[in-house]
């Protein structure tokens, strides 16, 4: 009707419903529920690197999930008669023992909250520095030498898993270049996983297994990686 005033509000602009204005709310809260949910289910982390410029590799880093994914990447000498470097990365499922171990000894260093270095004058080792991040903590300390005895078994651990990355990386580069190289290195595999010097020979079988069952690869060297396969399948059955 003309002259006729509405006095809910614009003519033709209908007021929210209350059903509508409930949806809303609930997908709001949905969507707070599902970030909350995907950060609780994101791992904590273990970070161990080390920085020591004229060595072989200048700088590598290990990050441990407590899921025990694990990651590595390093800079390094594309092989031992070469200047040229290259950025390597790999992945990898570390041992349970061995990721529960990381994780204790980070818990028993107080998660790097703390300085961890000895501040004494002692021999350069490289820059290192360990990281731990949860949902509730995220810290780092860097050293070069620590008198932490958890401190000193992680990085001990930490440098013994990338000499078995290292020995990995190695070897796929000469069984795919330079076979003849492999017979060295090989055997100086050989020699530092029968002293108990590499860690998570497992992370590398595959690897062992391509060149022990390559046939175009001398028999010495395929004998070499079958008795390294087996050291760390002793090793990971606790024998």
């Amino acid at each position: 009707m003309p002259g006729l005033v509405r006095c809910n509000g614009s003519a033709g602009s209908p007021r929210p419903s209350k059903g509508r204005a409930l949806g809303a709310i609930a997908v709001a809260a949905f969507v707070l529920l599902a970030c909350n949910l995907l950060h609780a289910s994101e791992p904590a982390t273990v970070t161990f690197s080390l920085d020591f410029p004229n060595s072989d590799p200048d700088h590598y880093s290990i990050t441990v999930q407590s899921d025990g994914h694990a990651h590595y990447e390093c800079v390094a000498r594309i092989s031992n008669d070469t200047e040229d470097h290259d950025n390597y990365q790999t992945d990898f499922a570390i041992s349970e023992a061995t990721r529960a171990r990381i994780f204790d000894l980070a818990a028993q260093a107080g998660y790097f909250a703390d300085n961890i270095d000895s501040g004494k004058k002692v021999a350069f080792t490289g820059a290192k520095k360990l990281s731990y991040k949860d949902q509730q903590r995220n810290f780092s300390a860097s050293y070069n030498f620590s008198p932490k005895p958890a401190i000193q078994e992680l990085t001990a651990l930490f440098q013994s898993v990338a000499a078995t990355l290292e020995f990995g990386r190695r070897i796929a580069y000469y069984h795919r270049y330079q076979k003849l190289a492999l017979d060295d290195e090989m055997k100086h595999m050989e020699d530092q996983a029968r002293r108990g010097e590499l860690a998570e020979l497992q992370a590398i079988k595959p690897i062992l297994q391509e060149i022990f069952d390559d046939p175009s690869v001398m028999n010495v060297v395929r004998a070499r990686a079958q008795r390294v396969m087996e050291i760390g399948k002793a090793a990971s059955s606790g024998r």
